[in-house]
């Protein structure tokens, strides 16, 4: 008897501490109604208090009051009602940063580079950059009129043209890039995902002959998961496991299998990742190594083994809600952080190796869980900065590309282009003159030591070392120039590319020295290499 009361008894006090704290919190609010000395904005601080409670969970638990239900939509669709550019701001200044191709913006001559001075009459001299991008979004078919400010032209710039629904499609490029084979980059996995990529791939099959693919989810942070197993779907047998969710309560469990047939059963496949790629994109990853069905290339991915549900709450607001863990066919689960246990101040920690678990893949393959998918060939990115992060940092190559095309009408195809001697010769002349210069992170550090030194009485007596000290840690720029010119070329040739064949002249231009690629072309021309990776018997 006393086993069976237990669980009413447990409820009873949970319910208890529950309707506690809200009769805790509702006095809390009625006492600084009454007795505040300032007028309060209720809606604020309690949507502040909300994300405060929240953020002591994980970071995909989000609440999202009525006015944010068209950032919902986006999560999911990817579309909004808008003009098809991306802004930035600087210096008190609202910046076209990358117009859409065949969006809006682009159709009627908006430029990345142009300031936005006014958007239907009102200034956004003041406005925060989420404000001007509030102004910019509206009803597809409303009108919108721009007043730019454009380098070259003494008088601002009008544009009037209709607001259109924008759907970004989540392939970002697709082409061929070695006899045979193909390669498709995927940003995020919304509504259409499955679907644009399997159009991608078939154009490249009808016209191409591919026999192979490299499929990139580098910096894909995710999406709806049935579209990633729409992906799996299209290269395994139909019926097959490609993810489970495990959760506290019996509804949140669930098995996910493909149901159709294969389209490509015997495409020879290599997927690149990246540390920012997640969610889906792992699922879509370790799927694919579990099953021994690709080759994975690159850096280990996020690990972020959350699952989300869109629950709707009162007053048509939303809550965004992790309900259970994400676990691929070895049954391992790619969770990377444990949220559920933090630290004493506060902050999760990676699960480290020493907890780790061995699994297996299909062809007996060791893989192991607790952070992200590790990938069958390790390529660690580039580390260090130079001289080039300041540039770029600084926005030196973003004016420069707005300078150069006021100049230069037109330029040569993405696999082509590159900036001239003279071109080089001329953005060292457009830095002298834009006056730059930079404090490096070492520099910052001297002077915390020369700060500490100070206070503990040794700045004189090793003031000689410390002068010769800083003397070599000041940047020589003319000399980082000359050092490190073909990684500044490579920033411009990027931003100045982007003008002209806008995001895929810039994946195009990206591709030509893309060591993650030049090795999934290799081992995909390589049958002997490509099935020893993948535990297959020769």
């Amino acid at each position: 008897m006393l086993a069976i009361c237990l669980p009413a008894i447990a409820q009873e006090q949970k319910e208890f501490r529950i309707n506690k704290n809200l009769t805790i919190y509702n006095d809390v609010m009625r006492q600084l109604d009454l007795n505040y000395v300032d007028t309060l904005n209720y809606d604020q601080m309690v949507k502040t208090s909300i994300d405060a409670m929240l953020g002591k969970l994980d970071p995909y638990t989000v609440y999202l009051p009525e006015d944010k239900t068209e950032d919902l939509q986006f999560m999911t669709t990817g579309a909004y009602g808008g003009i098809g550019a991306v802004i930035s701001q600087r210096n008190g200044k609202s910046y076209i940063t990358d117009p859409y191709e065949g969006m809006p913006a682009q159709r009627n001559d908006v430029r990345a580079g142009d300031i936005i001075l006014e958007i239907d009459g009102k200034s956004t001299k003041g406005k925060t950059l989420n404000e001007v991008s509030n102004m910019l979004r509206g009803k597809p078919h409303d009108k919108i009129r721009l007043k730019l400010e454009r380098y070259g032209e003494k008088k601002p710039i009008i544009r009037e043209f209709e607001r259109e629904t924008i759907q970004i499609n989540p392939v970002g490029y697709a082409g061929i890039v070695a006899n045979g084979t193909g390669y498709v980059q995927l940003n995020e996995f919304t509504d259409k995902a499955a679907t644009e990529f399997k159009a991608a791939v078939n154009r490249m099959v009808k016209s191409d002959s591919i026999s192979a693919l490299v499929i990139d989810l580098r910096d894909n942070g995710g999406g709806i998961i049935d579209e990633a197993i729409k992906i799996v779907g299209y290269f395994v047998p139909k019926g097959t496991e490609v993810v489970s969710t495990k959760g506290k309560i019996t509804s949140t469990e669930r098995v996910y299998k493909t149901t159709t047939e294969p389209i490509y059963p015997d495409m020879k496949l290599a997927v690149l990742t990246n540390r920012a790629s997640a969610s889906a994109s792992e699922i879509v990853a370790g799927a694919m190594q579990d099953l021994d069905r690709a080759v994975l290339i690159g850096e280990r991915t996020f690990g972020k083994g959350l699952v989300q549900n869109i629950r709707p709450i009162s007053y048509d607001g939303h809550l965004k809600i992790t309900t259970a863990k994400y676990y691929i066919p070895s049954g391992r689960c790619i969770q990377a952080i444990d949220y559920s246990h933090r630290n004493e101040d506060g902050s999760v920690g990676r699960v480290p190796d020493s907890l780790t678990h061995v699994f297996h893949t299909k062809n007996g393959r060791i893989v192991r869980d607790g952070g992200g998918i590790s990938p069958d060939i390790d390529i660690k990115p580039q580390e260090g900065i130079n001289i080039t992060y300041y540039i770029y940092i600084q926005n030196m190559h973003f004016d420069f590309a707005t300078k150069y095309v006021a100049e230069h009408p037109t330029i040569a195809p993405p696999d082509k282009f590159s900036i001239s001697q003279e071109d080089y010769k001329a953005f060292e002349d457009f830095l002298e003159e834009k006056d730059f210069h930079y404090t490096t992170e070492t520099e910052k550090f001297y002077e915390q030591l020369l700060e500490l030194a100070s206070y503990e009485g040794l700045d004189s007596i090793a003031k000689p070392e410390f002068e010769a000290l800083k003397q070599k840690l000041t940047p020589d720029i003319s000399q980082a120039l000359v050092t490190y010119k073909d990684d500044i070329t490579d920033l411009l040739n990027m931003e100045i590319i982007k003008r002209y064949y806008f995001q895929k002249g810039e994946v195009q231009y990206s591709l030509r020295h893309d060591k993650e690629l030049q090795k999934a072309r290799e081992i995909l021309n390589d049958d002997t290499q490509l099935n020893e990776l993948l535990g297959k018997k020769q």
